[in-house]
C-alpha cells in the first residue's frame, strides 16, 4: 500500500483560489471578433436557430449547447462525508464534479446549487430549467429526499435524470463485482450477498445487482439496527421494505456467515476479521466507506488470503470510483440525444467496464501508475485514467440506449463514433498524471535549492506531503521557518530537511571534488570556498553530485542562463557536454515539445540532430511515440535560403545515426502540424502531425515559446534540460508553485536520463 497523500488546509484553499476563484470557466466556442460575427452569434442572426428550434424541438440539440451540457444539482443536504452544510457550501464540491465531467469526458457543465430542503420546491426548480440542458446529475442529496426527488424528475423531465450517489456507485461496483466472479468461478444468481448501508447508494447497488440476475432471497440488507427482514417495523421505510427477506438472521455478524458477497457503503470498522473469516471459500469484499473502509485489505487477508476486496480508496487496488461511470454514461446518453438512462444502460457501462479490465493494459496506463497492471484479484476494475475509457464505454451505453428504445437520434457507425471519442479528448492530463506517478514511484529525495523563496518552499512541501519523496530544501533554517510561517505553513518545518553550508560535514569534500574541476580555469581556493559555501545553486550541485539528492530544481530566483553557467561548475551542462532544453508546450488538446529552448544559442545540423534526439527520449518519456520536424520559413527546400540549409542537413545526420523515431524536415509549423497542409506533401516521412519540433535557434524557440503561452494561454512545462549526467532542472523566474512541483517530478521521474 502506497502512503496516503496529506492535504493541508491551506493547499485545498490556496487551490480553489488561484489563479482565480473556482475551478471553472465558461470560453466562447465562436468566433466573436468581427462586426458580422456579433450579428451572426447574436441580432439579427441569431433569431434564425430560433425560429428553426420552435419550429422542431429537437434541432436545438443542433444550434444550441443542450446536447452536450449537463446540470450538476445539489441543495447540499449530504455534502461529502461532512453532512447538510447547505447549498452555498456545496458549491466547491459541484463545481468539481463538473471539473470531471469535462476531463474525462469533454462533456461541458455547470453546477447549480438550490437553496431548499423542500423536495417540491427543489423539483419544481429542476423541471423548470429542463429545456437548457441535455441531462442533470443530482448529487449531494440526503436520504429519503434524493429517491422523491430522483423518481418525481424522471418521469415528468424528458432528459436523463441520474442521481450520481445512487447510481454511480451501483455501477462501479457491479462491475467489480462481474469480475470478482468471474475470477471466483461462482455465478451472480447463485451467490449469498449481504449489503451493510440501507442508504441512496447502497439500496442503489443492490437494485442494479438484482436487475442483472441476483435473486431476492439470496440478498440480505443491514443498517444500523441490523438486518433488514420481513415483519421488522423499526426504522424501516418504503425503500428499505421492497428489500425485506425472511431470514433468522438478526445482525450483520449472523448474515455474513458463509455468504459469498460483503458490500458495504456504511462506516469505518463495521466489518470485522471473524465475520470475514466466517464467509464462503473465495469471498468476495467490497468494503466501500469512504475515507475510510469497514475493514482494510491487509485485515481481510490476514484471515483469508482467498479474498477478493475493493475499496473506495485510491491507495488500495481495486478502487470503486464513480469517476469511471457517469462521465461515460452521460456521454452515451447525450450523443443519442437519449430521453433517460435506464437500467439497460447502467448495465451495458458495467460490464464494458468489467470487459476493460480483463484486456490487457496499456504500456501508456502501466507508465502512469507505475507498475503493470494484469487482470486478476488486484486489478478487477479498469483505472480511472485509462484512455480507453473514452472510447469503449460511451459506445456500449449508446447501443443498449437504442435497443431499448431510449434514444431520440440513433448513432449508425459505432465503430466511427468510437474514432470521434477518441480524438476529442485532451491527452494533457494523461500526461501530467504519468508524471506524477513515475514521480512517486521513484520516491527521489529532491533538492530545491532556492529556500529563501516562498513558491520553492510551498512546492517542497507539497512535494513531501503527496507522497512523491523526500524533499531537502537548500537554505537557513530560521528563514525557512519564517517563510512557511508567512503562509500558513509552520508545521511543515519539522518536516522538511533543511541543509546549508554552515550545518553540513561534507562542505570540504566538495570543495576538494569542485577545485579539481575549476583549478584549470583560473579559480583558485578562495574562488571555490565562494562558489561551495554561498552559492546555493553551486552547493546544491555539489551535493547531488555526491549523492546527498538524487534531483535537484533550482533557477525560480535567477535567470536560467546564469544558473546554468553555474551548475556548469559540477556537471558537464554545455551545448559541447551534449546538454539540451526541451519545453512542453500544451494547448486545446495537443502536446508539442520545442527544443533547444535552453543551450544551443545557434546549433549547426549535428547539434540539431542531436536536439532531436534529445526531444523524442523526453516524449517517450511522457508516453508519446514521437514525430520529429525540423522547422523553418521554407518547405523542402522552397524558398532556398542558406539559413534553411541546416535544417535541410540534420535530417540526414540522423539518417546515418539510425534512430528509431519518425524525422522529417526543413518544413514550416503548419507543414508539421496541420495534416491536411501536410497532405500536400505525400512523400513526407511523417505519419502524422509532428509532435516534437527542432527549431533554428535558441532565440526563434524562446519566441515561439513565450508567444503562444501569452497570446494563447498554452501551458508550458520547461525547459526540461536532458543530456546530464543527474537529473536538474531548472525553472523560470515566474514560475508558480506548482510550475516548480512539476518540474520536481520531472526531475524525480528522470524524464530525458
Amino acid at each position: 500500500m502506497k502512503s496516503k497523500s496529506k492535504v493541508t488546509r491551506e493547499e485545498a484553499l490556496a487551490y480553489h483560489l488561484e489563479p482565480r476563484p473556482g475551478k471553472i470557466d465558461i470560453q466562447a466556442s465562436t468566433a466573436m471578433t468581427t462586426q458580422r460575427d456579433l450579428s451572426l452569434a447574436y441580432s439579427p442572426g441569431v433569431a434564425v436557430p430560433c425560429e428553426a428550434i420552435a419550429e422542431n424541438p429537437e434541432t436545438a440539440y443542433d444550434y444550441t449547447t443542450k446536447g452536450n451540457m449537463v446540470a450538476v444539482i445539489s441543495n447540499g443536504t449530504a455534502v461529502l462525508g461532512l453532512g447538510n452544510l447547505g447549498a452555498l457550501a456545496s458549491k466547491p464540491v459541484m463545481e468539481g464534479k463538473a471539473v470531471l465531467f469535462k476531463r474525462f469526458a469533454d462533456v461541458n457543465s455547470i453546477d447549480i446549487e438550490l437553496d431548499t430542503e423542500d423536495p417540491a420546491e427543489f423539483i419544481n426548480a429542476v423541471k423548470l430549467m429542463g429545456p437548457s440542458f441535455g441531462g442533470i446529475n443530482l448529487e449531494d442529496i440526503k436520504a429519503p429526499e434524493c429517491f422523491i426527488i430522483e423518481q418525481q424528475l424522471k418521469e415528468i423531465m424528458d432528459i436523463p435524470v441520474f442521481h450520481d450517489d445512487q447510481h454511480g456507485t451501483a455501477v462501479i461496483c457491479a462491475a467489480g463485482l462481474i469480475n470478482a466472479l468471474h475470477l471466483s468461478n461462482k455465478k451472480i444468481e447463485d451467490v449469498k450477498i449481504v449489503l451493510n448501508g440501507a442508504g441512496a447508494a447502497g439500496i442503489a447497488c443492490l437494485e442494479l445487482l438484482k436487475a442483472m440476475g441476483a435473486r431476492h432471497e439470496n440478498c440480505i440488507m443491514c443498517d444500523t439496527k441490523g438486518v433488514i427482514y420481513q415483519g421488522r417495523t423499526e426504522g424501516m421505510n418504503q425503500w428499505k421494505s421492497a428489500h425485506a427477506v425472511k431470514t433468522k438472521a438478526r445482525t450483520l455478524d449472523e448474515a455474513m456467515r458463509g455468504c459469498d458477497v460483503f458490500l458495504g457503503v456504511s462506516a469505518k470498522g463495521a466489518v470485522t476479521q471473524d465475520m470475514v473469516a466466517s464467509m464462503a471459500d473465495n469471498p468476495v469484499i467490497f468494503a466501500m466507506a469512504n475515507p475510510d473502509p469497514e475493514i482494510t485489505p491487509e485485515e481481510a487477508h490476514e484471515v483469508r488470503v482467498d479474498a477478493i476486496v475493493a475499496t473506495g480508496r485510491s491507495d488500495y487496488p481495486n478502487q470503486v470510483n464513480n469517476v469511471l461511470g457517469f462521465p461515460y454514461l452521460f456521454r452515451g446518453a447525450l450523443d443519442i440525444h437519449a430521453r433517460a438512462i435506464n437500467d439497460e444502460m447502467k448495465i451495458a457501462c458495467a460490464e464494458a467496464l468489467a470487459k476493460l479490465a480483463r484486456e490487457d493494459v496499456p504500456d501508456e496506463v502501466a507508465m502512469a501508475y507505475g507498475r503493470k497492471l494484469t487482470f486478476g484479484r488486484d486489478y478487477i476494475i479498469p483505472t480511472p485514467f485509462d484512455p480507453r475509457l473514452i472510447y469503449t464505454i460511451p459506445p456500449a451505453v449508446a447501443k443498449a440506449g437504442m435497443e431499448t428504445g431510449a434514444a431520440r437520434r440513433p448513432i449508425i457507425d459505432l465503430d466511427a463514433y468510437a474514432q470521434t471519442l477518441n480524438a476529442r479528448m485532451d491527452p494533457t492530463a494523461s500526461v501530467l498524471r504519468g508524471i506524477n506517478a513515475r514521480a512517486r514511484a521513484k520516491q527521489a529525495r529532491m533538492i530545491f535549492a532556492e529556500g529563501d523563496d516562498v513558491r520553492v518552499l510551498r512546492a517542497a512541501v507539497s512535494y513531501q506531503r503527496n507522497g512523491l519523496g523526500k524533499a531537502i530544501v537548500v537554505g537557513r533554517e530560521a528563514d525557512v521557518r519564517e517563510k512557511l510561517e508567512s503562509v500558513g505553513l509552520a508545521d511543515a518545518v519539522r518536516e522538511l530537511e533543511v541543509v546549508n553550508a554552515a550545518n553540513t560535514s561534507n562542505l570540504d569534500t566538495y570543495k576538494s571534488f569542485l577545485y579539481d574541476r575549476l583549478q584549470r580555469k583560473g579559480f583558485d581556493r578562495t574562488d571555490i570556498h565562494r562558489l561551495a559555501a554561498r552559492d546555493r545553486h553551486v552547493f546544491s550541485s555539489l551535493m547531488l553530485a555526491h549523492g546527498h539528492g538524487d534531483g535537484l530544481v533550482t533557477g525560480a530566483t535567477r535567470k536560467s542562463a546564469h544558473v546554468l553557467g553555474l551548475i556548469g561548475h559540477v556537471f558537464d551542462a554545455g551545448a559541447q557536454d551534449g546538454a539540451v532544453g526541451v519545453t512542453v508546450l500544451m494547448h486545446k488538446g495537443k502536446i508539442v515539445l520545442i527544443g533547444d529552448t535552453l543551450v544551443h544559442e545557434w546549433p549547426e545540423a549535428d547539434d540539431l540532430a542531436l536536439i532531436a534526439q534529445r526531444g523524442a527520449t523526453v516524449a517517450r518519456g511522457l508516453g508519446i511515440e514521437p514525430r520529429v520536424a525540423f522547422v523553418s520559413f521554407s518547405t523542402y527546400g522552397y524558398p532556398v535560403s542558406e539559413r534553411a540549409e541546416k535544417m535541410h542537413l540534420a535530417p540526414k545526420v540522423l539518417d546515418k545515426w539510425g534512430v528509431d523515431f519518425e524525422y522529417d524536415g526543413e518544413m514550416t509549423v503548419d507543414v508539421a502540424l496541420n495534416r491536411d497542409v501536410m497532405a500536400q506533401y505525400p512523400f513526407t516521412r511523417l505519419s502524422g502531425p509532428a509532435n516534437v519540433l527542432v527549431v533554428p535557434a535558441r532565440h526563434s524557440a524562446s519566441i515561439s515559446v513565450k508567444l503562444m503561452q501569452e497570446m494563447a494561454g498554452a501551458t508550458i512545462i520547461g525547459p526540461i534540460l536532458t543530456g546530464l549526467e543527474h537529473p536538474v532542472q531548472i525553472c523560470s523566474t515566474n514560475s508558480t508553485a506548482n510550475d516548480i512541483l512539476n518540474m520536481a517530478m520531472m526531475a524525480a521521474s528522470r524524464i530525458g536520463h
